[in-house]
């Protein structure tokens, strides 16, 4: 089995290589979609976040209302971290259940989107970044997402820099370009990674 890590800052394209990836046939674990399945209606999780933070984090549905709840923890690095405490070991209990049940022969990708900003690089075989310019960044989350520049550029500053996501990459997907020059990267990072899968047989 060989566990990469993959990441990339706001706006990078990072899910799009995720989805080609799996395409050719990796196990990506995503780590977001993961947060949100360990906090659903019923799980120990929810039980702990409403223990932790009281039932006005709670739609009327009996779901997370992430807005309110992200109301008090990120202007709170003290809720933030209790949070955290809270989430991030049922996201790596989950994740590490996910890739037992790959195989050993499979090529695992971890979709982690703070990655760098956790220090998380040890963890795996190899770290992918997909990497665009900040003015690539930029223009894709008020182009694309809708965002104002103002917003967009506060979610950038709280990520990683690009400096920091590249000191940490083995492997580096450039996506600064339009998305038909992805694809030929990508199916080109694939065949490097089913060669070191192969060899760690």
């Amino acid at each position: 089995m060989l566990k990469v890590g993959l990441t990339g800052g706001i706006g990078a394209g990072k899910s799009e290589v995720s989805r080609l990836l799996a395409g050719y046939g990796a196990v990506v674990i995503d780590a977001d979609r993961i947060a949100r399945e360990v906090v659903e209606p019923g799980t120990p999780g929810l039980v702990a976040v409403v223990e932790t933070f009281g039932p006005g984090v709670l739609a009327t549905d009996g779901t997370l209302d992430r807005p309110a709840l992200g109301a008090i923890v990120f202007s709170d690095p003290e809720r933030l971290a209790a949070l955290n405490a809270i989430v991030h070991p049922l996201v790596g209990a989950r994740s590490a259940e996910r890739e037992r049940e790959a195989g050993p022969g499979a090529v695992v990708v971890h979709d982690v989107p703070l990655l760098t900003e956790n220090g998380l690089a040890p963890r795996y075989d190899l770290v992918v970044v997909v990497d665009a310019s900040p003015a690539t960044q930029l223009d894709r989350l008020v182009r694309l997402r809708g965002m104002t520049e103002a917003d967009a550029r506060a979610r950038m500053a709280a990520q990683a820099t690009r400096e920091e996501r590249l000191a940490a990459a083995d492997l580096v997907v450039d996506n600064d370009g339009p998305l038909e020059d992805l694809e030929p990267q990508v199916r080109k990072i694939w065949a490097e990674l089913t060669e070191r899968a192969a060899a760690t047989r």
